[in-house]
């Protein structure tokens, strides 16, 4: 995966760790079908990814794919 080789195990496991921790904590009961909730979900993904210089030409593909899996581990969460 190129974004492994781009940033390294460590850094990817960094976040990991904070998408899951501001995810479980930002999540509502609803979120997966308020809009709202969800571009607050997106941002805050989008926000971590940046911070971590995750290459953006591969950010829209891992955003959605962090709110997916957390859709599916939400019923976990709350």
């Amino acid at each position: 995966m190129e974004s492994v080789r781009e940033l390294g195990d460590e850094t990817l496991k960094k976040i990991a760790h904070e998408l899951a921790e501001s995810l479980r904590k930002n999540v509502s009961v609803d979120w997966a079908v308020r809009d709202s909730v969800r571009a607050k979900l997106r941002l805050v993904v989008k926000r971590i990814l940046r911070k971590y210089k995750y290459p953006s030409v591969k950010e829209e593909a891992a955003v959605a794919l962090v709110l997916e899996q957390a859709e599916t581990l939400s019923t976990e969460w709350t």
